[in-house]
C-alpha cells in the first residue's frame, strides 16, 4: 500500500499555518482562520507539492544551472535565464498525487458553495516573511478562475511565476538564499456579495470605542469604499448591539459580478427604500469587528461582505482588518500583530481582473 503524503491543507485542517510549508499569505490565512476569522474559504497547496513537482520532473537541475553564475546586471541574460526557466515548469506533469489532492480539495470547496465557483489562485512563497524585502507583485495571481482544470493549470503558472525575471533580479539584489526556496499556492473562493461595506470599532466623529459604525451597501463593497454610494450607516453599542442611531442611504447602485464581467446596475427603488442588512446581520457584522478589535488590540476598520453562494451562518466573511487610524488612542506598550489582509482580499482586488460595466 503506497502512503499518500498530504500536501493540501484547508484553511480549517490546521490552526496555526507556517511559512516555510504554507508560504506567507497561506500561513497567514491558515492562521487567521484558527483564530475564528471568516475569510472567504479556501485551501493552500503545500511547498513539498511544488518540490514533489519540481525534483520529479529534474527541473531543479535545470534551474541551478541557469541561475548559477547569472549577471542580473545583464538584462537580456536574465529574461532568458528566466524564460527557459518558466517554459520548462509549465510544460512538466504535475504527480498524479498532487493533482487529485487538489483535484479533491476544489471539490470539496464547490460543494461547500453549493455549485461551481470562481476562485482564486495566488502564489505564496516562502520568501515573503522576510522584514526587510517587500515581495508584493514579484510572483503572480490569478482571479476568477474557474473549473478544477483550470484550477490545476494556473497552480502550475503560480509555481512558475517564481521565476520570473523580476523575481530573480528582486532576489539577488537583496541578497536573498534560493537555496530552500518554495513555492505553495493558495485557492481561495472569490466573493460573491450580496451586501458589503466596513466597520469601524470605534466612532470615527468623536473616537467613542463604546461604539461601533457599519455602513453596508448592496453588490461589492467598491463602491462604498469609493463615495460612489450613499450606504445605509448604522452605529451600534459595542456591548448590547443595540441600534444607537441609524441613517438609511439611498444605495442608488450595486456592483456586482456577472460571468467574467463585472456589472454596475440601478438598485430598484423596493430594495433602496429598506435596509440591505437586518438586525441580525447587523450584529453579526459588528461581533466580527469587535473580534478583530480583540484579536489585533486596537481600534480596527474592517472590510466585509456577506457572500451569497455560502449558507447562513457561513456567509459573513472578513475581507481587510486594519488600524483605525484617525481616532485611535494610543497603542498598548506590548507589540501589536502586524496587520495585513485579513483574507488576502482587499475590495479593490475583488475586482481586479474583470471588466466592468454599467447596466
Amino acid at each position: 500500500m503506497t502512503l499518500v503524503i498530504p500536501v493540501v491543507h484547508s484553511f480549517t485542517d490546521l490552526t496555526h499555518g507556517a511559512v516555510a510549508i504554507h508560504g506567507g499569505k497561506g500561513a497567514s490565512l491558515i492562521t487567521m482562520t484558527g483564530a475564528g476569522m471568516p475569510v472567504p474559504p479556501g485551501f493552500v497547496i503545500t511547498t513539498g507539492a511544488f518540490d514533489e513537482f519540481r525534483d520529479a520532473s529534474g527541473l531543479s537541475e535545470l534551474i541551478d544551472s541557469e541561475l548559477d553564475e547569472l549577471d542580473v546586471d545583464d538584462v537580456t541574460s536574465v529574461d532568458a535565464a528566466s524564460a527557459r526557466i518558466r517554459a520548462a515548469l509549465q510544460e512538466a506533469p504535475i504527480p498524479d498525487s498532487v493533482r487529485a489532492q487538489v483535484h479533491d480539495a476544489y471539490d470539496a470547496l464547490v460543494r461547500r458553495a453549493g455549485g461551481e465557483t470562481a476562485v482564486a489562485v495566488r502564489s505564496s512563497a516562502t520568501a515573503e516573511d522576510l522584514p526587510d524585502a517587500s515581495f508584493a507583485g514579484q510572483q503572480d495571481t490569478f482571479l476568477w478562475i474557474r473549473g478544477a482544470d483550470s484550477v490545476k493549470e494556473h497552480v502550475r503558472r503560480c509555481w512558475a511565476s517564481l521565476y520570473t525575471s523580476r523575481a530573480i533580479t528582486y532576489r539577488r539584489s537583496n541578497r536573498i538564499d534560493e537555496s530552500n526556496l518554495s513555492m505553495a499556492v493558495v485557492v481561495q473562493k472569490m466573493v460573491n456579495a450580496r451586501a458589503a461595506g466596513v466597520a469601524m470599532t470605534l466612532d470615527p466623529a468623536t473616537g467613542d470605542r463604546s461604539k461601533v459604525v457599519i455602513d453596508a451597501s448592496y453588490g461589492l463593497g467598491e463602491l462604498v469604499v469609493s463615495g460612489t454610494v450613499t450606504p445605509d450607516s448604522t452605529m451600534l453599542d459595542k456591548i448590547t448591539f443595540a441600534v444607537v442611531r441609524q441613517h438609511l442611504g439611498e444605495k442608488a447602485r450595486e456592483l456586482v459580478p456577472e460571468g467574467d464581467l463585472l456589472v454596475e446596475r440601478d438598485v430598484d427603488a423596493a430594495r433602496r427604500g429598506v435596509p440591505c442588512l437586518d438586525a441580525a446581520e447587523l450584529r453579526a457584522v459588528a461581533a466580527l469587528a469587535k473580534r478583530a478589535e480583540k484579536h489585533y488590540r486596537v481600534p480596527q476598520d474592517i472590510e466585509w461582505a456577506i457572500d451569497a453562494d455560502l449558507p447562513d451562518g457561513e456567509n459573513l466573511l472578513l475581507l481587510q482588518a486594519r488600524p483605525e487610524t484617525v481616532h485611535r488612542a494610543k497603542p498598548p506598550t506590548a507589540t501589536v500583530p502586524q496587520q495585513a489582509s485579513a483574507s488576502g482580499f482587499s475590495l479593490g482586488s475583488i475586482t481586479a481582473s474583470l471588466t466592468r460595466v454599467s447596466a
